[in-house]
């Protein structure tokens, strides 16, 4: 057994996802190795996340200020919103070059099995969005993971979004099924974007 604050941070480590003990401890001692220098540029960089960092104001992806760069952008198409399941989503999407629209961020999906309703998302933020008449939005392009929760997520959407004068559509099927929209590279997602479809 490691001393209390080795294990301690040990522990911590490995609350982060794909984080497990001997990864954990690697991580642990790479620092006591670094010094005092390294420490603390990494304290402070968490500190700096915890002091700046919240949600924009409209689309719910992390921002410094009250709206992101790309809602607060006004060369970007108010009209098109892009449902992403998380903000790193909006990053592999961004690289893909393919989309001037702006996005909307539910943090997470549906998951009944682990309690995750529509009103632990930002669905009721969307459906509010998708019905105001200024901006006016036009479509919403459902974006989300191909597998089952992202499948069950884009059915609850696009029966709720369809009640409302917008057009609804998702992504085309050039994604893996259980595939990460993260992990896809940018011609793929172009192409996925490009090519998606009415629901």
């Amino acid at each position: 057994m490691y001393p209390p604050s080795i294990q301690n941070l040990v522990d911590r480590f490995t609350k982060l996802p794909g984080v497990g003990p001997k990864t954990a401890e690697r991580f642990a001692f790479h620092l006591l190795k670094r010094g005092k220098r390294e420490v603390t540029e990494l304290t402070d960089a968490l500190g700096a996340l915890l002091e700046r960092a919240r949600s924009c104001a409209i689309c719910f992806d992390f921002a410094e200020n009250e709206l992101c760069t790309i809602c607060a952008n006004p060369v970007r198409d108010p009209h098109t919103i892009c449902v992403v399941s998380d903000s790193q989503d909006v990053q592999a999407i961004e690289r893909s070059g393919a989309f001037s629209g702006r996005y909307h961020v539910l943090r997470g999906v549906l998951d009944t099995a682990r309690g995750i309703g529509p009103d632990e998302l930002k669905i009721p933020a969307l459906l509010e969005r998708a019905a105001a008449p200024d901006p006016r939005i036009t479509e919403v392009i459902l974006s989300l993971n191909p597998d089952m929760s992202g499948e069950t997520t884009a059915l609850y959407l696009a029966k709720k979004i369809k009640e409302l004068p917008v057009t609804v559509t998702r992504i085309a099927r050039g994604l893996p099924l259980g595939s990460d929209l993260d992990y896809a590279d940018e011609l793929t997602l172009g192409d996925a974007l490009n090519g998606r479809q009415k629901i």
